[in-house]
């Protein structure tokens, strides 16, 4: 860590990636081993960013049932008829336990449609077509207009979507941190990686406590 890549948590905002019921619960089509276990560090690190009034961005995956907006390694199992994270279905909705109230739903015309949707005073959701959350999205015209210098980056699963996501925030001279046990499938060579580009990895008792400091 330097003066350009030293984590400022006063200006950070919280992302959880794709902890929705279809890619956690244990039972679920997609499921992604290890997500089930994060959610609760996830659930303290929003719990946390809510106290604080600091920002929390919930990036979600939508797969419309013709495939058509579906990454092209998944896009024939979504044309067979296999429903994972369909629209305004309950496998697409995040985790109960990771919203503000277990009223909200996602609005996915809206966030079809590039919008973001508030979840509350200083919380959103933002729909994602491929692995990483900046790819065609306004994640970072959002961050900036909320003075956002650095992310915090949780969720499902460190190979694909928090891994691109990272480099992406990166390429934008984002500061970035992993929380490393609030992610599912994070690898020992994944964290010399990010070491590698400035990454600061931590725990969440670790951010938890630097949060409360403020």
């Amino acid at each position: 860590m330097d003066e350009y890549t030293q984590p400022e948590f006063t200006r950070s905002a919280l992302l959880t990636i794709d902890t929705q019921c279809d890619f956690t619960l244990p039972d679920a089509p997609a499921v992604v081993p290890g997500t089930f276990g994060i959610v609760p560090n996830v659930r303290r690190l929003a719990l946390a960013y809510r106290q604080h009034k600091l920002p929390i961005v919930h990036i979600v995956r939508l797969y419309l049932p013709d495939g058509s907006n579906v990454d092209a390694c998944r896009r024939s199992l979504i044309e067979s008829g296999v429903q994972i994270v369909s629209p305004d279905s309950e496998g697409a909705e995040l985790m109960a336990d990771l919203k503000p109230s277990p009223e909200i739903r996602l609005n996915s015309a809206a966030l079809l449609n590039g919008q973001v949707q508030p979840f509350g005073e200083h919380e959103w959701a933002l729909y994602k077509s491929r692995w990483g959350a900046f790819y065609k999205t306004c994640l970072e015209d959002h961050l900036r207009a909320l003075k956002v210098n650095t992310i915090v980056v949780t969720g499902c699963n460190f190979p694909n979507c928090p891994r691109a996501t990272i480099y992406e925030a990166s390429e934008r001279d984002f500061r970035v941190a992993l929380v490393d046990d609030a992610v599912s499938g994070l690898y020992d060579w994944g964290r010399e990686e990010l070491r590698r580009i400035g990454v600061s990895l931590l725990s969440t008792n670790d951010l938890i406590s630097i949060i409360l400091e403020r």
